[in-house]
């Protein structure tokens, strides 16, 4: 179709996990000679094979990946880290090349997919500007007439002749952004850069994202984690994992599906959750949940008692006096709606043959609907707390109606501070 910039088919992406090379092609050169002739490898450490022979295991970091993308469109691209999304838009900006498979792209590129991307370090914020237009294939008079909107939109007026090797991380992303904004590019594609900013900032980026795909037809692929932005902005979302497109739609009933298939109801077991962060020193294990009973059960009831069990493993050295642990029931686009932390309650553990954490809850005050839980644990030391185990999704659960939703009483709005709990363990 004519409407069609973006046209991606059976896309793969194959690495080769390992290093390969010794860093200079001198050293390179060396171990190939002496491989042809059946000599040992000079540059090989004693004891250990040569780089050329060993067997490099292989990745496929896009397996099969297809779609396609009108003018115009917002298509927010979701996932777990390592599901192929920054691979897929590097090879979208032609960073990088496909291993097989094709991608025709119809218009300019702008991208921004990381901090500081295009700009070089030694040139003012001014020279960069002009710089990207150059790349973007625009006139100097074309960069000139938008040079003011640019400078403003961004907020550095003062800093725009400063080399940007000295801007922090936060203007370096305004700077970037506004330049790929501003710029007459028909693609503009951002991976995660609006985590750098200020809350300001990102509503304004936001809103003049909204303005170009809605008054100047621009299309736009955003990579975010953040759900509410991207929830904000797109109206059509792709969700991949493990290299491949599981659901393409309407944003809504993609995230839907997306919080479907990781959901972990049948044994509540977190040994093998991959999309969690932390040095693993202390680790989640398994979340069960209780009625006021002693009932197990799959779906706690609003305005009622729960109690939920975190069974957990840690290294010796980890002394639980100083653990802090967090619970939070969140929305479809992961917005916390009701947290616990354990440090703000002044709770101290003492540890327990078990290796249990219980958060006894005596009503919970939670609309009927369904939420992810998500848990937190960090370690106190001398230096800044450590992160041993943050999980975004640890799974997903259905709070069920109680019978006082069906009434005709009327319930005062509650807030975060009106549902009492307590950590114990």
């Amino acid at each position: 179709m004519s409407d069609v910039v973006i046209k991606v088919e059976n896309l793969y992406k194959e690495y080769i996990l390992g290093t390969i090379g010794y860093g200079t092609l001198n050293d390179d050169l060396k171990s190939w000679l002496a491989r042809l002739r059946g000599k040992e490898d000079p540059n090989a450490i004693i004891g250990q094979k040569s780089r050329f022979d060993q067997k490099n295991e292989h990745f496929l970091a896009l397996n099969g990946v297809s779609f396609d993308v009108k003018q115009g469109e917002a298509v927010g691209i979701i996932g777990y880290n390592g599901a192929g999304k920054s691979t897929l838009l590097k090879i979208l900006s032609r960073i990088t090349a496909p291993t097989s498979g094709s991608v025709k792209i119809k218009g300019k590129i702008s991208s921004l997919l990381e901090v500081g991307t295009g700009f070089h370090p030694e040139l003012t914020g001014r020279e960069n500007i002009y710089l990207n237009g150059a790349i973007l294939g625009m006139k100097k008079r074309e960069i000139d007439r938008k040079l003011d909107e640019i400078v403003s939109f961004s907020g550095i007026e003062r800093f725009i002749d400063t080399p940007v090797k000295r801007y922090s991380s936060g203007m370096y992303v305004r700077l970037a952004f506004s330049v790929a904004a501003h710029l007459d590019s028909d693609i503009l594609i951002l991976d995660e850069v609006l985590a750098v900013g200020d809350a300001e900032f990102q509503r304004k980026c936001l809103g003049k994202m909204d303005e170009v795909t809605k008054n100047q037809g621009r299309t736009i692929l955003f990579v975010s984690h953040n759900m509410s932005s991207v929830r904000n902005l797109c109206n059509r979302g792709i969700y991949l994992e493990n290299g491949k497109v599981v659901c393409d739609g309407e944003f809504e009933k993609v995230v839907e599906k997306y919080l479907v298939i990781n959901k972990n109801l049948e044994n509540k077991n977190l040994k093998n959750l991959i999309n969690r962060k932390g040095n693993g020193k202390f680790k989640f294990e398994y979340i069960e949940f209780y009625d006021e009973n002693g009932k197990q059960i799959e779906s706690p009831i609003c305005y009622e008692y729960l109690k939920i069990k975190l069974y957990y493993s840690k290294i010796d050295e980890i002394k639980m006096e100083r653990m802090i642990i967090g619970l939070s029931f969140k929305d479809d686009f992961y917005n916390p709606i009701l947290t616990f932390l354990s440090d703000e309650m002044g709770i101290s553990f003492k540890g327990n043959n078990e290796n249990c954490i219980i958060l006894e809850i005596p009503k919970l005050m939670l609309r009927p609907t369904n939420y992810v839980v998500g848990l937190f644990s960090s370690y106190q030391t001398t230096q800044p707390q450590d992160i041993c185990d943050l999980i975004d999704c640890a799974i997903v659960i259905q709070v069920l109606p109680t019978k006082i939703w069906d009434s005709d009483t009327p319930i005062r709005p509650y807030k975060m501070s009106m549902c009492e709990g307590m950590f114990y363990g």
